[in-house]
C-alpha cells in the first residue's frame, strides 16, 4: 500500500493518550522475579548487551542456557564464564541471522531438540545507517530484526504446540512507532524510497508486532504464549557496524542518556517465568508494563499481508 493511503488509513485511529502512556511507561522500572528456574531458555545473539545479560540472569538462577551467537570465540568465553561463575549448562549454536540458511539451519536444530523449549527470546538484532543487501537479496535490517525471529518461530510452532507449556518474546522496541504509518510492503528492500537507518530499524520492529498477530491465532488455546517488549533505553552493542561519526554519537550522547541493559534482563526474567504473567499472551511491553500499540501495530489485514510475503521472503514450504 502506497504512503498517502497509509497514512489516510492509520491518521484518524491515532490518540494522544497513547502517546502519553508511552512516555508515562518509560519511566518505569521494571517488575522483578526472585523465583529459580531450571529449565531451556533459547537465547539469539547473548554475547553482548541484552543477551548477555540475559543469559547471565537465568543462569544465575538456575536454568540450562542455549544461545544462538555469530562469533565462536565470543561464544566459548560466555560458555565459560557462565559456568564457572554459576554452575550452568550452557550450549550455543553459531549462525549468521542475516542468512536464511543459517536461519534454517537454527530452526531445524531447535526442533530437534530432545527436550523442551521453556522461553524463546529473540534478541538479535542490528541498526544501519546504510542500506546493505544480504546475500539473500533482502535488505540486511529486515532480515535480521524481523525475519529471522519469523522463520524460527515457524520452524518450531509444531515442537512448541507439542510441548503444551513455554513462552516466546520478541526482544522489540518503542522505535516502531517510527514507522508510524505502516509498513511499505511494496518496497521492503527500500529501492522506492531513500534509505533511512531509524525508519529501516523501525519497520523492521513494526513487522515483528504484525506478525506476532498471526502468531498467536497458531498458538490460541495451546499453552504456548507469545509477547514483545520494548527493552528501555539502555547501552549496547547495536549500530557498531556504522561508521565512526555515529559510532562517537552513540558512544558519547546517546550511551550517556542509557541505563544498563540488567535492567532489560531483569524484565525479560520476568516475562519468562513470572506466574503473574504466564497466561497473558500476545501483548506488547514496555520492560514489564502493558502498553497498548499503536494502531499500525494492530493491523491484522497488513498482518496477514506479511506473513505471505514472508513465507516467500524465508523460502518457507507451508506444507
Amino acid at each position: 500500500m502506497k504512503e498517502k493511503s497509509l497514512i489516510l488509513k492509520y491518521w484518524p485511529q491515532y490518540k494522544w493518550s497513547n502517546v502519553f502512556a508511552m512516555i508515562k511507561n518509560s519511566f518505569k522500572e521494571p517488575e522483578k522475579c526472585y523465583e529459580d528456574f531450571n529449565g531451556l531458555v533459547v537465547i539469539t545473539g547473548a554475547t553482548s548487551g541484552i543477551g548477555y545479560y540475559t543469559a547471565r540472569k537465568y543462569a544465575s538462577h538456575g536454568a540450562k542456557v542455549l544461545a544462538i551467537n555469530r562469533d565462536v570465540e565470543k561464544s566459548k568465553k560466555l560458555c565459560e564464564e557462565l559456568r564457572n561463575t554459576f554452575g550452568s549448562d550452557f550450549d550455543y549454536i553459531i549462525a549468521d541471522l542475516s542468512k536464511l540458511d543459517d536461519m534454517h539451519r537454527v530452526g531445524k536444530a531447535l526442533s530437534d531438540l530432545s527436550e523442551n523449549i521453556d522461553v524463546l527470546i529473540h534478541n538479535a538484532g542490528v541498526y544501519l545507517q546504510r542500506k546493505i543487501i544480504t546475500v539473500d537479496g533482502i535488505e540486511m535490517t529486515f532480515a535480521v530484526n524481523y525475519l529471522a525471529s519469523f522463520v524460527i518461530t515457524y520452524l518450531l510452532r509444531k515442537k512448541l504446540v507439542a510441548q503444551k507449556s513455554g513462552r516466546i518474546i520478541f526482544v522489540n522496541s518503542e522505535a516502531y512507532r517510527f514507522a508510524a504509518w505502516g509498513l511499505r510492503l511494496d518496497d521492503i528492500n527500500w529501492e522506492k524510497r531513500k534509505y533511512s537507518g531509524l525508519k529501516a530499524y523501525g519497520h523492521s520492529k513494526l513487522a515483528q508486532l504484525l506478525s506476532m498477530i498471526i502468531f498467536c491465532d497458531y498458538l490460541k488455546n495451546t499453552g504456548i504464549t507469545i509477547n514483545a517488549m520494548h527493552p528501555g533505553m539502555v547501552r549496547t552493542g547495536t549500530g557498531k557496524e556504522n561508521g565512526f561519526t555515529y559510532r562517537w554519537f552513540k558512544k558519547n550522547i546517546i550511551d550517556r542518556m542509557s541505563k544498563s541493559p540488567e535492567i532489560s534482563a531483569e524484565a525479560l526474567y520476568y516475562l519468562g517465568v513470572s506466574d503473574k504473567v504466564k497466561d497473558i499472551s500476545c501483548k506488547f511491553f514496555n520492560l514489564t508494563t502493558l502498553e497498548e500499540p499503536a494502531p499500525p501495530a494492530k493491523d491484522r489485514e497488513e498482518a496477514q499481508k506479511l506473513w505471505d510475503l514472508s513465507l516467500k521472503l524465508g523460502r518457507i514450504d507451508e506444507t
